[in-house]
């Protein structure tokens, strides 16, 4: 490993010896040091946090650039975490070169590429007792703007904090200083960082809005890329949510992000809710659509719920406020998944989901500025083929009215949703459950089953769509229910179990998940 993080005190010299080298006639070194002061006021030590899973991937990843860029013979980085005292070595950064001037350009490029990428916070502890965050992140990156003289030399400006320019949004009389100023305080948790996410994410921390959380469990693949323009072939196979952590540190360093790599579920997703100010459903799950809707009803959170089908779009604003209509007022109850078609079954072009995410993203600042919007009592309906935008009412007297109202209503479904769990099963492969006595029931389509043959010999073969029409196929000892995604398997156990079919679960994740731990 070229860059560590490490709680440890820096042994210089140890690591200096690692670098050394018969081909190398040149050697540079970097040490960052603790100071007593700091833009005027007086330290008296320092604490380094880190996010240390994407800190560790992205520094190799500068060092491995460094060593291309300048053709240094090797380079390492150790970056410091916990508390440190003042005289204490805070990061070192060492280049081994043929040249000594290779040596001195790889490590310079090191320590402003740590500084500038890497998610690590410095926190100042004060004589005066206090302490406060301080961007660690903000540099001004000497390397990417060298002018070089007739002599040669290459002529340096100064390293400076970076300052997002917010001038032309400012200038809008909607917004201001005073508006600004509120998008800097807003928390906003988005739920999905794909088609729809990736604008979304890209626009809000454009923005300048303060805390994004968010939210994505998948892995980039390459059929992503052609919707999903934040992210680089080079990124592929890598977690979403780590890539779009590190665009928005990129993007504007001044956004605090909050990750989580699971599915939020019917345990956590009220109580997350209630830490944001704003959530953005961003998925093509309608399980997880379901779920916000009524997370945000329970926890009094306003939801902004986009989908995609084909040229399509839809959206619809919750504002989770007495009276004002649910995703449930419009459909009570959540369609079977082969009826809801989603991007990798119905196709997409690229620009649709780009479009109504930047929707998303337009309604969520109208809503953090408090600015006016279109009715809460409607779903919009747009059509990118013609270019028609309309809008479809829904009679908030309907509904969920009719049972209780959204709170209610939503409180039930998530009760029902709770006994529900422990239906999705993961293993790491089929011989595996096999070995515990499931009988493996595949219900994917004839198609689907051509192109990916299941990987083990399977006692049944059920479409989705037929599932309960067959269900008395399915009564004898446990039955674990196979998709694609996990998604169709779930619903189908839901309803079995409903039926009282008590030993029915579902293979959680499908077989993307076991290709995925394959």
């Amino acid at each position: 490993m070229r860059f560590r993080l490490s709680s440890e005190a820096v042994d210089s010299a140890q690591l200096r010896d690692a670098l050394r080298h018969p081909a190398s006639g040149g050697f540079c070194a970097f040490e960052g040091w603790v100071r007593n002061s700091n833009e005027g006021q007086e330290v008296d030590g320092l604490s380094y946090e880190a996010y240390a899973d994407l800190a560790m991937a992205e520094g190799e990843r500068i060092v491995a650039e460094a060593i291309e860029r300048y053709g240094v013979t090797d380079a390492c980085c150790l970056h410091r975490t916990g508390d440190l005292k003042i005289g204490d070595m805070a990061v070192w950064v060492g280049a081994s070169a043929p040249h000594r001037d290779e040596a001195f350009r790889a490590c310079r490029y090191i320590i402003d590429e740590i500084k500038h990428r890497l998610p690590i916070w410095k926190k100042e502890h004060y004589v005066t007792g206090e302490s406060d965050w301080v961007a660690c992140t903000h540099v001004y990156r000497e390397h990417e703007h060298e002018r070089h003289h007739h002599h040669g030399h290459a002529h340096h400006t100064h390293a400076e904090a970076f300052v997002p320019d917010y001038s032309r949004q400012v200038r809008l009389r909607e917004v201001g200083e005073a508006g600004q100023a509120k998008l800097a305080a807003a928390r906003v948790l988005v739920i999905g960082a794909g088609g729809l996410g990736c604008p979304v994410i890209s626009y809000l921390a454009g923005a300048g809005v303060g805390t994004l959380g968010l939210v994505d469990g998948d892995r980039l693949d390459a059929s992503n890329l052609h919707r999903q323009t934040m992210y680089h072939a080079r990124d592929i196979g890598e977690l979403k949510v780590d890539l779009a952590a590190r665009r928005v540190a990129e993007l504007n360093p001044t956004v605090t992000v909050q990750t989580w790599t699971e599915p939020l579920d019917v345990a956590n997703a009220v109580d997350v809710f209630g830490q944001f100010d704003l959530v953005v459903e961003c998925t093509d799950d309608m399980r997880s659509r379901y779920l916000s809707s009524d997370a945000a009803v329970v926890s009094g959170t306003p939801l902004i719920l986009a989908s995609i089908y084909q040229y399509e779009g839809q959206l619809q604003f919750v504002s989770a406020q007495p009276g004002q209509p649910c995703l449930r007022c419009l459909w009570p109850d959540e369609p079977a998944p082969h009826a809801v078609g989603s991007c990798a079954q119905s196709g997409v072009l690229g620009p649709v989901p780009g479009v109504l995410g930047a929707m998303q993203a337009t309604e969520a600042l109208k809503v953090l500025l408090g600015l006016p919007q279109p009715s809460g009592s409607s779903l919009v309906l747009v059509n990118l083929l013609d270019f028609t935008i309309q809008h479809l009412p829904i009679d908030s007297a309907q509904g969920c009215a009719l049972h209780g109202g959204c709170v209610e209503v939503a409180r039930r479904a998530l009760s029902e949703a709770e006994d529900e769990a422990g239906i999705d099963l993961a293993f790491g492969r089929l011989e595996d459950a096999m070995a515990q006595g499931f009988t493996i029931v595949d219900l994917r389509d004839a198609d689907e089953i051509a192109l990916e043959p299941m990987p083990v010999t399977v006692a049944r073969w059920i479409p989705s769509a037929q599932v309960m029409a067959r269900s008395c196929e399915l009564t004898a000892g446990r039955q674990l229910l196979v998709c694609a995604s996990g998604r169709r398997s779930a619903h189908a156990a839901r309803q079995l179990r409903a039926r009282g079919m008590r030993e029915v679960y579902s293979l959680a994740g499908g077989l993307a998940a076991l290709r995925l731990t394959i």
